[in-house]
C-alpha cells in the first residue's frame, strides 16, 4: 500500500468513521458488561461480525463536490443507480472540488473514486506536488462531460463582460476548490487582475446584492443548482465569455441555453462561455488487491447499468457521457478498460457509428463564430474537430 495515503475522519459525510467504526465497536461490544445467555450473544457477535466485514468489502466512497455544484448530484445518481443492497454501496462524499479531489484520491486512505478535471492531472504532473509517480497512481474510470464557466453578476454592478472585472472583488469560489485553481490560471492568461474572495456561491449572491463582491464564478456542469432559481428580475445576470486565444490550449468552447437557466436567459437564446472536461478517476490499486476488486465491482456495475443515467430523474448531463471516450496522456483503469474491450466499445467501434460531419462543415461552423477563431493553429482547429466528433457520436448514441 502507499505509504502517503494517511487516514482520515471525513465528518461531513461520517464515511470514514462508520468503515472504521466496526472493528472497534466489536471489540468493545466484547468487553462491555452485559446479562443474557453467552451463547445467544456469541451468536449475535458473529452474525454482525459477518456483517460488517460483507459491508465494508462491497462499500466504495467517491469524493466529489459541494451542495452549490453538480458534482454532488452526479455522485448521489451513482448511489441512487447502482446501490445493491450489502452486495455494492456507494458513499458519496462532500468534496471542496478537482484540486483536493485529486489529492484525495492520491492521498487519502478510505477514498476509492473522485472527479477532478482533466486539466488539473497535467497541471500536477508537472509540479509534482502529490508525487513524481502520479502517472502510476492515478488512473480514470471514464471521461465525464464539459463544466462551463458561469459568471454571474448583479445587473446594479453594469458589468457586461470578463474585462470589467479588473480591480473588483470576484469570488472564486471556496479554497482548494477546481473553480478557484482554474481562475486563477484564467485571469493570469487574460492578464485580469481582480481581488479575489473564496466563500460559497449562495453566500456570494448575497454580497452581490449590496456591493460587497462585483461578480461570483462557479466553473461546474450546468445547470448549477445553485444559480438553477436564479431570475433576472430578482437583478441577477450571466455575463458571456469569449475564447480567447490564450485560453484554447486547456478549454474549451460552449454555449449555456435558456433550457438550461430559464430565469437568466430568455427562450430560445444562447450564451457563449468556456468549458473544461470533467473525469472520474480512481488511485491504480495492485491487481488482486482488495481496493482493487471493489473498484472492478464498481466498474461492472456501472457500465452494465449505464443506460439507467439516461433516465429521469437523474442529472441531465449524463447524456454528454461516451464510456468510450480517451482521456490522452493517461491511463485508463484496467478493469474499465477490459470491459470496454469485451463489450465491443473501444472507441474505435464507436468511430464506426459516427455521423458524417465534413472537414469543409467544420470550417465553415468556424467561420460563422467570427474573429474569435480567426487566429486558431491548425493544432487547435484538429483538437476542436476531434471534439466535435465525439460529441456527435454522444449525441447519436442516445
Amino acid at each position: 500500500m502507499d505509504m502517503l495515503r494517511k487516514p482520515v475522519i471525513v465528518a461531513a459525510t461520517l464515511v470514514a468513521t462508520a468503515l472504521a467504526v466496526a472493528p472497534t465497536f466489536q471489540a468493545a461490544y466484547a468487553q462491555s458488561p452485559r446479562g443474557g445467555n453467552a451463547q445467544d450473544e456469541a451468536s449475535e457477535m458473529s452474525r454482525l461480525g459477518k456483517l460488517a466485514e460483507r459491508l465494508n468489502a462491497n462499500t466504495l466512497t467517491i469524493v466529489s463536490g459541494n451542495v452549490n455544484a453538480a458534482w454532488l448530484t452526479v455522485a448521489y445518481d451513482l448511489s441512487a443507480v447502482l446501490d445493491d443492497g450489502d452486495n455494492l454501496r456507494i458513499l458519496p462524499m462532500i468534496g471542496k472540488g478537482g484540486v483536493q479531489n485529486l489529492k484525495d484520491v492520491r492521498l487519502l486512505k478510505g477514498v476509492d473514486l473522485g472527479i477532478t478535471i482533466t486539466a488539473m492531472l497535467g497541471s500536477f504532473r508537472r509540479s509534482k506536488e502529490i508525487g513524481s509517480n502520479i502517472d502510476d497512481r492515478i488512473v480514470y474510470i471514464t471521461k465525464l462531460f464539459e463544466d462551463e464557466m458561469q459568471l454571474v453578476v448583479h445587473s446594479s454592478s453594469g458589468i457586461t463582460s470578463i474585462e470589467q472585472l479588473r480591480g473588483k472583488k470576484v469570488n472564486f469560489s471556496d479554497v482548494g476548490s477546481g473553480t478557484q485553481w482554474l481562475l486563477r490560471d484564467l485571469f493570469t492568461r487574460l492578464d485580469i487582475n481582480v481581488q479575489e474572495v473564496n466563500m460559497g456561491q449562495g453566500d456570494a449572491l448575497e454580497k452581490m446584492k449590496t456591493g460587497e463582491v462585483a461578480a461570483t464564478i462557479l466553473i461546474g456542469a450546468v445547470p448549477a443548482p445553485v444559480f438553477a432559481k436564479l431570475k433576472a428580475s430578482d437583478g441577477y445576470r450571466l455575463v458571456p465569455v469569449q475564447y480567447y486565444k490564450q485560453v484554447q490550449s486547456d478549454y474549451l468552447p460552449a454555449t449555456i441555453s435558456a433550457e438550461q437557466y430559464p430565469g437568466l436567459i430568455q427562450p430560445g437564446a444562447r450564451m457563449d462561455t468556456i468549458a473544461v472536461s470533467a473525469i472520474m478517476i480512481a488511485y491504480n490499486w495492485p491487481k488482486n488487491s482488495d481496493r482493487y476488486r471493489r473498484l472492478e465491482k464498481f466498474v461492472d456495475a456501472f457500465f452494465s447499468k449505464f443506460d439507467e443515467f439516461l433516465k429521469p430523474p437523474r442529472y441531465p448531463k449524463w447524456h454528454d457521457v461516451n464510456l468510450a471516450a480517451k482521456v490522452p496522456g493517461w491511463k485508463r483503469f484496467d478493469a474499465a478498460e477490459q470491459w470496454l474491450q469485451n463489450h465491443s466499445l473501444q472507441e474505435n467501434a464507436a468511430n464506426a457509428r459516427a455521423p458524417e460531419i465534413r472537414r469543409d462543415q467544420f470550417e465553415e461552423f468556424l467561420g460563422a463564430r467570427g474573429s474569435q477563431n480567426a487566429a486558431l493553429t491548425n493544432e487547435q482547429r484538429e483538437r476542436m474537430f476531434n471534439e466535435l466528433l465525439e460529441w456527435a457520436r454522444t449525441r447519436k448514441q442516445r
